[in-house]
């Protein structure tokens, strides 16, 4: 009995986010025309702890996040002077820095402040923007200096 009405509670809440979606969608508008960008307090900054730029590393090798001047909260989570990290990999130009990010980067939604990634040997570019709670970078813009990283 407690599995059937967790079940149809599940579908009812299935059923209101389609017919939200259906709502939003039949207005015209999207998350991007919607979003606003944040704003970031002055000074704030994302950097790469590691690797290091020039560093030569593993196929598979860790990646860690740095951030001063902000906090890091999940995507979703609207709160001033805060944001969640998104990794460009090989990138020649930045997105749209005036819309949400979208799939082209590697989104870290759930706070995330590391990760591992395994790349094909030769040379790689890696650089961090934060975004908001929408995925939509910070005004002024919060992003790293690109680095260039050797992968055996």
């Amino acid at each position: 009995m407690i599995d059937f009405d967790r079940q149809h509670r599940g579908n009812v809440m299935r059923q209101r986010i389609v017919v939200l979606t259906g709502f939003i969608a039949a207005l015209g508008l999207s998350a991007a025309l919607m979003a606003q960008p944040s704003a970031a307090p002055e000074g704030a900054q994302v950097y790469i702890v590691s690797p290091a730029n020039g560093e030569t590393v593993e196929r598979t090798f860790k990646v860690v996040f740095g951030l001063s001047g902000m906090g890091v909260a999940p995507a979703g989570i609207q709160m001033p002077n805060t944001g969640h990290h998104h990794l460009l990999i090989n990138k020649d130009s930045l997105p749209d820095l005036g819309q949400a990010l979208g799939a082209d980067v590697t989104h870290f939604g759930l706070g995330q402040t590391e990760t591992t990634v395994t790349l094909e040997p030769g040379t790689h570019t890696l650089q961090l923007v934060l975004g908001d709670h929408l995925h939509v970078p910070h005004n002024p813009p919060v992003m790293s200096e690109k680095i260039t990283i050797t992968v055996l």
